[in-house]
């Protein structure tokens, strides 16, 4: 974390610029010049000591504000909240921000989409795009890509460059502009290390309808030995995409409204016309082939092997044990597969009050030890050969209340109508969201975080466009993984999360979704009084099917441990 001291000379700069430029104040946004959820460059944090995944913050002369969705609320208060104020978003601008109807505020416009703008700011004539230069450390180490064989993608890259360019077709597209660095991955069956949680590599590209396609990389990732393999690639360095645009003949250009950066968008519209804005990479690389499926439920496997280790060495180990040391156990657990390379997002061990801050990352400061009727939260995943997990148990070591389990068990009740919901009526996101929170709001309790993203595959563990919240309307096909993760929250006293990776697999003509993980539930939190007949069947069958799937690989007291859940 940034020292107090550097993160207040940050502000004290980003001021000065204000009022050098004649402004009123400053954007700064979560994302790089990527847009990509995790990166190794975080100004946001390094402004406001704010480390979760989203949000951005306003800097005025005076005062600092800090916008974060949802989930991030009770953790911004904690790491921000002495020098910011905080605002949740979707928002409306809060009383005292009135006055900003004549301000002039800055925001870089390589790190901003007008889609971000439009959505945030609803007059976007006082916006003034002028870049503020953060003196952000360089990465000596050159990151290599590295290519999967199409026996691990189950596709190679020429035919999926050929179903893009039949969609350029149809919608009369001379040139796509992928700005997303997980679509040109996924296109090119290519991988990186330029991410800390994510095998990806910083790269874009030109699509044109014919021809040689254009990769803006920086070429020292690129071995000679590989150079051989990309004959249907013509290699720029990054800020090569000015001359290259310049050097295309006319045509109708589409790009990605998520991804491409107002910067950007205004060199292609200078020369060309955009005729699209939508990448129809997101949907092609959202559907699984059966290979991407069948190496997925294979690193399955391996995690809930790791997992159920762990929970069962938590249940039997009930002294000295901190948040810290159970990221490092959890860790040393998943290494022990030969096919696991890293987390796919930083740990999640939340104890007590710490479980209620949905995306609690534990600190020096905040590391707590476990105490003997302690509630923990668990979210943790990992990036394997070949595979992305993430799975959440809510478990506890001790005893608890009635109130507490009647609470876990309302969340179970929502968890299970989620995997047994009938895609046929309920075939996207915001009809299946519905079905999670039933059992919570009939009591008058909610969550404010989706009931479930989509996930890449050895990519992002957060991937569109499929999702389970309110507002995703996607219809889901055959092939998408999603999670499936409701929850509880009560501030200052505990946590409640229950997540499976889950996947849409089509069984006699008809639509339904299979778990992929494969970890046990906490069944001392469940109060089964609660559970209808068809909800205790589905628990029998989803402990016998994670005792066959994974307990030849545990030991004999992990075993018997194991098969006591089957009831």
């Amino acid at each position: 974390m940034v020292e107090v001291s550097e993160k207040t000379k940050v502000i004290t700069n980003i001021k000065k610029f204000i009022n050098f430029k004649n402004l009123d104040g400053y954007i700064i946004p979560k994302n790089d010049g990527y847009f990509t959820e995790y990166s190794r460059i975080n100004n946001l944090a390094k402004v406001t000591n704010f480390t979760g995944s989203a949000g951005f913050a306003l800097i005025l002369k005076k005062n600092n504000y800090l916008f974060v969705d949802g989930r991030y609320t009770l953790q911004a208060k904690r790491q921000s909240g002495k020098n910011f104020k905080i605002f949740e978003i979707p928002y409306t601008w809060p009383k005292n921000l009135n006055e900003i109807i004549n301000y002039r505020i800055g925001f870089d416009p390589k790190l901003f989409t007008e889609k971000t703008l439009k959505k945030y700011f609803e007059d976007k004539n006082k916006l003034v795009p002028i870049e503020f230069i953060f003196k952000n450390k360089q990465e000596k180490k050159v990151n290599k890509l590295f290519q999967l064989s199409s026996l691990i993608a189950g596709q190679n890259s020429f035919s999926k460059i050929k179903k893009v360019r039949k969609y350029m077709n149809k919608n009369k597209i001379n040139y796509l502009y992928v700005s997303a660095s997980e679509n040109v991955n996924w296109l090119l069956n290519i991988r990186g290390k330029d991410l800390p949680n994510s095998p990806l590599l910083n790269c874009r590209i030109i699509v044109p309808k014919i021809g040689k396609l254009f990769l803006f990389i920086d070429k020292k990732k690129i071995n000679k030995s590989l150079k051989k393999n990309f004959k249907h690639l013509i290699i720029c360095e990054e800020n090569d995409f000015f001359n290259t645009l310049n050097n295309l003949k006319s045509g109708f250009f589409c790009i990605d409204s998520n991804t491409c950066s107002i910067f950007d968008k205004k060199i292609i519209s200078s020369r060309f016309k955009i005729n699209c804005e939508n990448d129809p990479i997101y949907g092609l690389k959202s559907i699984k082939n059966e290979t991407e499926i069948r190496n997925t439920i294979n690193a399955h496997i391996e995690d809930g092997v790791a997992m159920t280790k762990f929970l069962h060495w938590f249940k039997m180990n009930k002294k000295n044990i901190t948040e810290k040391y159970i990221e490092t156990k959890l860790e040393n657990f998943r290494k022990k597969s030969k096919n696991y390379l890293f987390p796919s997002f930083d740990t999640i061990a939340g104890s007590g009050p710490n479980g209620a801050v949905i995306h609690y990352k534990s600190t020096k400061l905040t590391n707590r030890k476990i105490k003997k009727n302690d509630i923990l939260l668990l979210d943790s995943g990992g990036q394997y050969k070949w595979g992305t997990t993430d799975v959440t148990r809510t478990t506890c070591s001790g005893k608890v209340s009635d109130k507490f389990k009647n609470n876990f068990t309302r969340v179970l009740k929502g968890h299970i109508a989620v995997v047994k919901s009938n895609l046929q009526s309920k075939y996207n996101g915001h009809l299946i969201d519905r079905l999670a929170r039933k059992y919570l709001k009939d009591v008058g309790l909610n969550y404010s975080h989706g009931t479930g993203h989509g996930v890449g595959y050895f990519l992002n563990v957060h991937e569109g466009p499929q999702a389970i919240s309110k507002n995703n309307n996607i219809q889901l096909r055959e092939g998408m993984i999603l999670s499936n993760e409701p929850g509880y929250y009560l501030n200052n006293k505990y946590g409640i999360r229950i997540e499976n990776l889950v996947y849409v697999k089509k069984v006699l003509n008809k639509l339904q979704f299979n778990n992929l993980t494969y970890v046990p539930i906490d069944m001392d939190l469940v109060n089964f009084n609660m559970l209808t007949k068809k909800e205790k069947q589905y628990l029998f069958e989803y402990h016998l099917d994670v005792y066959a799937k994974i307990s030849k690989y545990l030991n004999k007291n992990e075993k018997k441990w194991l098969i006591k859940l089957i009831k």
